[in-house]
C-alpha cells in the first residue's frame, strides 16, 4: 500500500536550510518500504492563519523553528500535538526550559561541572501596581561584591534565560562588575565564574542522536566563529562531548540543540547548553552547513517513516536516581547516556539509516555543487550582508562547503552521528 507522510516547516526568517532541504528531498524521491506499506514524503512549508482549534491538521511531522518566539504558531502547533497527535520537534511545552537559569540548576543536580553562578535581582523595573508594596516589604540592600569576592574574577554577567550573546558582559574587577550592572536595566542576570584559562572551546549540534562537534570562536566575526577545524579532539574526548550532548538534550525533551562546553586542565565544563532552536545558517556554519541539511533529514524521515511517539511530557526521576547514586562522575555520565539513546532510540535510528538513506551522502555531495545549492547561498547571503559584500561572502561559503565536498571523500558514506 502506497501512503505519503507530510512534514511541515514552519519557518520565520530562515531561507537556506529549508531550500537545500526540500531540493534534496525531491533529489532522493523515497520509497520506503515497511511492512505492507511503502512511504513516500511530501514536504511543505506551514503558513500562518487563524484555525480552528478542532481543525484537523493535514502533517505528520513539523520541523519547529519558530514558536520559541512566535506565539500563534506555537498555540497551533500545541493544539496540534493535543488533538491530533501531531509529531513536532521541539516539544513546545520545553519553552520555559530553554533559558540558561534552569538548565544550569538541573545538570548541578546531575553533577557535571557547571562553572559557580549567582543569580541577581534587576538593577531596575518597570512600574507595575504590586511592585512599590513587594520590594519595600521583602527586597533586601545586598552587595554586589560579594559574588566577585566568593567567585574570583574574571566573571560574566548575562542574562539569565540567554539570547544570542545578549547583553553578556566580560567583567575583570568588582568595578567593571557594579558596571556593567548599573547598565542592565530590567535584566534579570546571572553572575557566572568564567573558566579562565581555558584551551579549547566546543559547541556540540545535536539532532536526535547525531551529534557534531565545531571548535568555536566567538572572538571572531560571526562568518568565521565554526572554525574548520576537523582533527581537534581525542576520540574519548569526543566521546564524553556526546555523552554530554545526549544527555541535555534527552533530559529536557530537545532533539535539536546545542551545547557549548570549555576545557580547562582536561575537564569540560558545560557553560550554555539551552540552545534548541540553534543556527541553521550558511553564513554562520557554512563548512558544517551540509552535515546540518543531512541531519534534518535523517531525523525527520526516520521519526515520519516510523511513527515514532512524541514525549509531551517530562520524566526525570531516572535521572535524579543516577545523580544520587554513589557512582562517580564519568559513570554517572555513561548512565545518563544509556537514558539518552533510548530516548533517541538511537540503534534503531542508525539502522534505519543505514537500511533507508544509505544513498543520502552521495546525493548530497553531488547536490552541493550544483547551482540551485549555491542560489540558496546566495539567497541567504544577500538577506544577511550589504550589497557590495554579497558577492564576495557568497563565494567564501560556497568555497568552504566545497572545501567539505573535498574532504568527504566523493560522498563516501560517514558516519550518521558524526557525518
Amino acid at each position: 500500500m502506497d501512503v505519503v507522510r507530510k512534514i511541515g516547516l514552519s519557518l520565520g526568517a530562515d531561507i537556506c536550510w529549508p531550500a537545500c532541504y526540500e531540493a534534496l528531498m525531491r533529489e532522493l524521491d523515497l520509497k520506503i518500504k515497511m511492512g505492507d506499506e511503502t512511504i513516500s514524503f511530501d514536504v511543505e512549508r506551514v503558513t500562518i492563519e487563524p484555525f480552528d482549534l478542532q481543525q484537523p491538521v493535514k502533517y505528520d511531522l513539523v520541523i519547529d523553528r519558530l514558536t520559541h518566539w512566535y506565539h500563534t504558531s506555537r498555540e497551533w502547533i500545541k493544539k496540534a500535538i493535543l488533538l491530533d497527535d501531531l509529531y513536532v520537534f521541539n516539544n513546545p511545552w520545553s519553552l520555559q526550559s530553554m533559558e540558561k537559569h534552569t538548565s544550569y540548576c538541573a545538570m548541578m543536580r546531575l553533577g557535571m561541572p557547571i562553572p559557580d553562578t549567582w543569580l541577581l535581582p534587576p538593577k531596575s523595573y518597570d512600574p507595575s501596581p504590586d511592585l512599590s508594596p513587594t520590594l519595600t516589604r521583602y527586597a533586601r540592600l545586598f552587595d554586589l561584591g560579594r559574588p566577585g569576592d566568593a567567585m574570583g574574577y574574571p566573571l560574566f554577567l548575562k542574562p539569565y534565560d540567554g539570547g544570542g550573546w545578549r547583553s553578556v558582559v566580560k567583567t575583570n574587577s568588582e568595578a567593571e562588575l557594579r558596571l556593567a550592572y548599573e547598565e542592565s536595566g530590567t535584566e534579570v542576570m546571572h553572575v557566572q565564574a568564567a573558566v579562565h584559562p581555558h584551551d579549547c572551546f566546543v559547541r556540540c549540534i545535536g539532532f536526535g542522536p547525531q551529534v557534531r562537534m565545531v571548535r568555536y570562536d566567538p572572538g571572531q566575526p560571526l562568518h568565521d566563529r565554526y572554525t574548520l577545524d576537523t582533527t581537534f579532539l581525542p576520540p574519548d574526548q569526543a566521546d564524553h562531548l556526546r555523552k554530554i550532548t545526549w544527555t541535555i538534550n534527552a533530559f529536557f525533551g530537545w532533539e535539536f540543540n546545542s551545547c557549548e562546553s570549555l576545557r580547562q586542565d582536561g575537564v569540560w565544563y558545560p557553560i550554555d547548553f539551552a540552545n534548541p532552536c540553534p543556527d541553521s545558517q550558511v553564513t554562520s556554519l557554512h563548512y558544517h552547513f551540509p552535515w546540518l541539511v543531512k541531519a534534518y533529514i535523517r531525523w525527520s524521515v526516520f521519526c515520519a517513516a516510523t511513527r515514532r511517539q512524541m514525549k509531551k511530557n517530562l520524566d526525570w526521576e531516572p535521572y535524579f536516581e543516577i545523580a544520587a547514586s554513589d557512582r562517580n562522575y564519568e559513570e554517572k555520565l555513561e548512565a545518563y547516556a544509556k537514558l539518552a539513546g533510548d530516548y533517541f532510540e538511537a540503534d534503531r535510528f542508525e539502522e534505519f539509516c543505514h537500511q533507508h538513506l544509505g544513498h543520502l551522502d552521495e546525493v548530497a555531495w553531488e547536490f552541493f555543487s550544483s547551482m540551485e545549492a549555491k542560489r540558496a547561498v546566495r539567497a541567504k547571503t544577500a538577506a544577511m550582508f550589504p550589497t557590495h559584500e554579497i558577492d564576495l561572502f557568497t563565494e567564501l561559503f560556497w568555497g568552504r562547503i566545497q572545501d567539505w565536498r573535498n574532504d568527504t571523500a566523493s560522498g563516501a558514506k560517514q558516519s550518521v552521528s558524526q557525518g
